[in-house]
This record gives C-alpha cells, sequence and structure tokens, in this order.
C-alpha cells in the first residue's frame, strides 16, 4: 500500500504509547527459549519478534525468517545448540545477500554443524544442532554486534561458557552491553575487560523471574524528528521508557538537544518539547558508530530545518534491509538535498528548500518509510509500501494521525 501525506502540523501535547524494544524483546525471547522460567512483559508487536517467537515454537524443519536480521543472526545461534535437531533457516531475497559468514565461522569454530545450501557465506543455512564443547573463538569487532550478541546469547548453555575476543575496535557496543545486561539479569555471569567477553556456564537453575521490556528507543527516534521540525514550545509524551536505557538509541536525548529539543524523564515517560529554533548557519556532526539505526531519521530531520551534517561510523548501514546510504542519498536528492556518501559516512549540505509532492520509495525498509513521514510537517510527500513498517512498529501510522498528520 503506498499513502500520501498531506502538510500537516502538529497537535500538541498529545500522549503515545510505544510497543517494547525489538531489540531486547528479541534477546529476552531467545533467553526464554533456552531458560522457561523466564516471563516476559511488553514484548515488542513487530513483525520481527513475532516471528522470532514463531520460529522458537516451531517444530518445523524449515524455517523462514522473511526479512528478519536480527533473527537469522540469534536464531542461527539458537539452533547450533539444539542437539539432534535438524533444521533449514531461509528468508527473503534480501536476506539471502545479508553476509552471515562471520557468525558461522565463529560456530563452526566453537563445534557447530552448519552448511550453507546456495551461496558460501549466506543463508540459507542447514543447521545441525550439536554440543558445543570449545570455549574459546575471536571475531572481528567492527562488523554487526548481532553477531556478538548471537554467541553471547547461548553461552551460557555451552559446556565450558565461552570466551570471546573481539579484534580492532568494536562497534555498537551498546547493544553488547543490552545483551549483558540481560544476561546479569538472569544471574548468568559475565565480564567484559578490554576486548575479552568471558559467559561462565549456568550449571544451576535460573530463579523464575519476569522481566519487563522497555518501549523502543530507535522507534522514539521519529517523534524527535516531529518535534525537531515543529514550531517552538510544541510538546509530546511518548511511554514507556527509562532514563538509565539499556538501549543504544537513548542516546537521542542528547542528539536532538542539537535541533532545540529537550527530554524531560517523568513516570515512565519521556516529555519532547521544542525548546529552541536552531540557526541555519549550525552543522549537525555525529559519530553514530554505537546507534546507527537512528542515521536514517537525524539525516531527514536535518535535512528538513535546512541543517547542514556530517555523520560518519556508518559502515554496517550497507548491509541492512537495504544499502541504507544509498537508498538515503538517492530519497533526499529526490527532494532536492544534495548528500555525499563514502563507505561509512554521509554528509548533507544545506539547502533552504523541498520538492514538494515526491514519491518516497521505502526499498523494503521499514526504517526508510518512518524517517522520512515527519517531512509531512513541511511538504506533501508520498510513501511507497507504507505496510513496511509493521517490521519493528505496527501501529505507526495510526500514531502519526493520532498527533495531527493527515494520511490517506
Amino acid at each position: 500500500m503506498d499513502i500520501n501525506i498531506q502538510k500537516s502540523k502538529l497537535q500538541n501535547q498529545q500522549t503515545i504509547q510505544i510497543t517494547g524494544s525489538k531489540s531486547e524483546s528479541n534477546r529476552l525471547l531467545l533467553l526464554q527459549a533456552l531458560y522457561p522460567q523466564i516471563s516476559i512483559k511488553n514484548i515488542s508487536n513487530s513483525d520481527d519478534s513475532v516471528l522470532m517467537q514463531k520460529a522458537l515454537t516451531s517444530t518445523d524443519q524449515l524455517i523462514d525468517i522473511h526479512h528478519a536480521g536480527t533473527a537469522m543472526r540469534f536464531l542461527t545461534a539458537y539452533f547450533s545448540i539444539q542437539k539432534g535437531r535438524e533444521v533449514t533457516i531461509t528468508g527473503s531475497k534480501r536476506m539471502k545477500e545479508r553476509p552471515i559468514k562471520i557468525l558461522v565461522d565463529a560456530l563452526k569454530t566453537l563445534g557447530a554443524d552448519i552448511t550453507y545450501l546456495e551461496n558460501d557465506g549466506f543463508p540459507p543455512l542447514k543447521i545441525v544442532g550439536n554440543t558445543l564443547n570449545k570455549k574459546e573463538v575471536a571475531l572481528d569487532a567492527n562488523v554487526s554486534s548481532q553477531y556478538i550478541s548471537a554467541l553471547l546469547l547461548i553461552a551460557s548453555k555451552l559446556e565450558n561458557g565461552l570466551e570471546l575476543t573481539l579484534k580492532g575496535k568494536i562497534t555498537s557496543v551498546p547493544y553488547i552491553n543490552m545483551t549483558l545486561s540481560l544476561l546479569n539479569e538472569i544471574d548468568v555471569k559475565t565480564s567484559f575487560i578490554d576486548n575479552i567477553i568471558s559467559v561462565k556456564p549456568q550449571t544451576s537453575e535460573i530463579k523464575p523471574c519476569t522481566l519487563t521490556v522497555e518501549s523502543d528507543w530507535s522507534s522514539a527516534s521519529y517523534f524527535y524528528s516531529v518535534i525537531a521540525l515543529s514550531d517552538v514550545g510544541k510538546e509530546l509524551t511518548i511511554a514507556s521508557y527509562k532514563e538509565k536505557s539499556l538501549q543504544g538509541d537513548s542516546v537521542l536525548a542528547a542528539i536532538y538537544k542539537k535541533f532545540g529539543v529537550t527530554t524531560t524523564f517523568l513516570n515512565d515517560a519521556i516529555t519532547l518539547r521544542k525548546s529552541s529554533s536552531v540557526e541555519t548557519k549550525t552543522i549537525i556532526e555525529l559519530d553514530l558508530s554505537n546507534a546507527p539505526d537512528i542515521a536514517q531519521t537525524i539525516a531527514v530531520t536535518a535535512f528538513g530545518l535546512g541543517l547542514e551534517c556530517h555523520m560518519i561510523g556508518l559502515h554496517t548501514l550497507k548491509i541492512k534491509e537495504t544499502d541504507r546510504l544509498v537508498a538515503l542519498k538517492t530519497e533526499l536528492e529526490k527532494l532536492g538535498a544534495q548528500v555525499e556518501i563514502t563507505e561509512n559516512a554521509l554528509h548533507l549540505k544545506a539547502s533552504n528548500k523541498i520538492t514538494t509532492n515526491v514519491s518516497i520509495a521505502t526499498y523494503n525498509d521499514h526504517r526508510m518509510a518512518m524517517a522520512f513521514a515527519p517531512l509531512g510537517l513541511k511538504t506533501t510527500l508520498a510513501i511507497k509500501n507504507a505496510e513496511v513498517v509493521s517490521k519493528s512498529y505496527p501501529q505507526f501510522w495510526e500514531d502519526f494521525k493520532t498527533i495531527g498528520f493527515s494520511i490517506t
């Protein structure tokens, strides 16, 4: 479905409840499959988390995770330790183009039985569950943190635990720390010293516990963008959020100060307020190595405000649902932007004109659809294949209508 957004105006002081974090939910779902004593509240209703739940409870030999990259990585590790079970794990055409060799090599080093069924280094995979009794493995640290988290999530079930050495500069440290924090919450012993992460084998029963998933900070980014693009004095409240969050994208609160947005925490909710306008000569400079998923939103915000923006640390965006750097450049330029990209950076030049009635392609990427939607406060535009938002935020368009967006 394609949608049209007419130039809209934010209704002031609305409150929106956002679904649980996809990142936290998928980690906890895998841990719950390993330790059924765990109960989970506020699980994400995203497609990715629904697919994760379905796969973990399925008895089928064929597991199809469609576009769900997190599920592909986590389930590859999970099925590797399901002794005696054989599965084939596959996905969409794009999923078959997304590399998984680094994770598979690491699992094979630990003793996993995994075979590529089509192209070397890419899904689909045949996995025969095994006992992984080796302990030590190393991998490059500047790759997707999901490879690292996949290993950490199964580590306490390995006979000898895990000692993981990360080579080079580590990418997306907050996501690694999120995984370790969730393990610690269920009393799994871990350490992260220098570039070595250790996880002890869990020899005793996990005590029954209930864990509540914080709402998704990546989803909050679109409302930060809405406030940044609104008039001074406009406010919006979103729930449920913690000031001390496990999610790397919680850096939004600090980043959006550059766009004149202040964040107030109260009663597990955050109120976003446009406190000041931003001078057009302002240059936004950011290293998003630890929060690459918010790059699209930030780029669109900067464009909507006519600001120059330079972001680095974006190398992992090339292996997402689409090559997000190329997609961003293409769609922003339709709107009149001047954009330069490299392998790990994006530079947006300041501009004071937005082309109207542009149709934004989404490339089967939920974040492309949601990142561009706030521009409806500045111009009329169309979003193609708008249903792609269900991957992480199924209620997105309804929530945008609630706060005043004219969507047909």
